[in-house]
């Protein structure tokens, strides 16, 4: 068994109770999270608001948007109400001077970070002559920069944590041509923010500091998804986005020590979680799902 598979085999059995998880809960625990003002990202926080955490909300949409529905105002009113602690802080993370702000005020505010969850992803699908260089440059910015300084500047807090993660939004790793050629601008960044869990897991593994990738196995009811990819007749085809919430929350519960490095699949996370009813997800459990981009 090679050390990425046992690594994920530890994981696995202490979701089925094979091993004792150092965390029962996230209480009191601080997660900052890109993306946050909607979608998956506001998801992840509302639910690991529900064990009680500090939550730092990352994003730029502090006023509505006529086809982007969610502000941080709005994501942190439902961190409240779900039982977390919410700290707003505006960031484009292309800005590192934003950034490092986030980083301020959240140790400023909480005095410590826990868990990073780089949820913040730009998306334009086309090939290369139909990719304008400014959305090349804002996809790779906000997709592989954004995830590296992210993580770069909360990376001395998460030496101090007794529990410290790094969760990247991110597809696994498949080098086939297939998922290139449609929109190799779009692949390229995407696969920046996956190589960042391949390289970082290992160079901070003497650290103790656990770095994971997960991505869902279906298409998730977002705006990039209605906006974007097809409509509402693809939201009806997709899950909810608790789904990578609650897969999201799990993976943050593991041993930091055991379960790092590895590519998580949002349905393989919970069956291995004991999870087996998977309509609750579903927009429309009557409507066959759609297989995710990457998979």
């Amino acid at each position: 068994m090679t050390q990425a598979a046992l690594r994920e085999f530890l994981c696995i059995m202490g979701a089925r109770g094979g091993m004792k998880m150092d965390r029962s809960s996230l209480r009191d625990h601080t997660i900052l999270i890109t993306g946050a003002s909607r979608g998956i990202g506001e998801a992840i926080a509302i639910r690991v608001a529900s064990d009680g955490a500090n939550v730092a909300l990352l994003a730029k949409s502090e006023r509505p948007h006529p086809k982007l529905p969610g502000t941080l105002g709005s994501a942190a009113e439902k961190v409240r109400s779900a039982g977390g602690n919410p700290l707003i802080c505006r960031c484009d993370v292309r800005s590192l001077d934003d950034i490092e702000r986030a980083v301020e005020r959240t140790l400023g505010e909480f005095g410590r970070i826990d868990a990073v969850i780089n949820n913040a992803s730009a998306i334009f699908l086309a090939g290369t002559l139909d990719t304008p260089i400014k959305r090349f440059d804002l996809m790779h910015e906000v997709n592989a920069r954004g995830t590296f300084a992210v993580t770069r500047a909360c990376l001395p807090h998460l030496k101090k944590s007794k529990h410290p993660h790094v969760l990247n939004l991110a597809p696994p790793l498949n080098m086939d041509p297939g998922w290139f050629g449609p929109h190799v601008a779009y692949t390229m960044s995407k696969y920046g923010m996956s190589m960042c869990v391949l390289g970082m897991a290992e160079e901070l593994r003497e650290s103790g500091i656990a770095v994971n990738a997960l991505w869902p196995r279906t298409t998730i009811a977002t705006a990039a998804v209605r906006n974007i990819l097809g409509g509402e007749a693809l939201m009806r085809r997709s899950r909810k986005p608790r789904i990578v919430a609650d897969a999201a929350h799990w993976i943050l519960l593991q041993n930091p020590l055991l379960c790092t490095g590895n590519f998580f699949l949002d349905e393989d996370v919970l069956r291995s979680a004991g999870v087996t009813d998977f309509s609750q997800y579903s927009v429309d459990p009557s409507a066959e799902l759609q297989d995710d981009l990457f998979l």
